[in-house]
């Protein structure tokens, strides 16, 4: 498998797979591919694993596209503008996503879903309580909103983020919800009740914008319909 990342604003990973390789996806990102890549729809893992993704806010059903032949090529694009960052597995580690970081991988790689160990975390967190974790062998893509930020947390090192801005961790670094002190930050601060609190030791990657905060604020430009 070969690929290259092209564009700047709303970018796309165009791979190029050997004959009998194949990518897949949740999110509907393919957007071109030749004649002789061919696309299989299932509840990849059942009925549990596929209730897993719908809770976690992705499709019950997984796209995976095989190649008919050598060279055969596939393109997965951004939904929003920002990056495209590649993350490879070499089958000794695992990497927890927010549900809407995932945009593609090669077969084999695996995609789960994972509970936040706090329920604070989910309720107060403001993405939901269900993670998703990538293990296995092989490369995937995330989307990042805006720029993409990679951190690594020694032993001990906490660091706190608004939840929005969070893009994966390594499964080492510890995941909880801090709130907010102060009555003046929380009423005036502008960000929110809540932080995430990440402590390593791990990776941690980060995203410089928040797409739907960035939508909200876009949208009050807009006038009233009812207007």
């Amino acid at each position: 498998m070969k690929y290259e990342i092209i564009g700047s604003t709303v970018p796309a990973v165009e791979v190029e797979l050997g004959k009998g390789e194949s990518m897949f996806t949740q999110s509907g990102a393919m957007t071109w591919m030749d004649s002789s890549v061919k696309a299989d729809t299932k509840m990849e893992g059942g009925l549990l694993k596929g209730l897993g993704r719908k809770f976690a806010g992705e499709s019950l059903f997984v796209v995976t596209y095989s190649a008919q032949k050598e060279g055969a090529k596939i393109a997965f694009a951004s939904s929003v503008p920002g990056k495209i960052m590649n993350v490879d597995f070499q089958g000794n580690g695992s990497l927890i996503c927010q549900k809407d970081a995932f945009l593609c991988a090669e077969k084999t790689v695996q995609l789960s879903t994972v509970f936040t160990k706090k329920i604070s975390a989910g309720v107060f967190g403001g993405e939901g309580f269900i993670l998703q974790k990538l293990s296995g062998t092989g490369t995937a893509f995330l989307e990042i909103d805006g720029d993409a930020i990679t951190k690594e947390l020694a032993p001990g090192e906490t660091i706190l983020v608004d939840t929005g801005n969070v893009v994966a961790f390594e499964e080492s670094v510890s995941y909880e919800i801090e709130r907010v002190k102060g009555v003046k930050n929380i009423f005036f601060g502008g960000e929110g009740l809540f932080l995430t609190k990440l402590t390593g030791p791990g990776k941690i990657i980060l995203q410089t914008m928040n797409f739907n905060d960035f939508a909200g604020r876009i949208a009050g430009y807009f006038p009233d319909s009812k207007e």
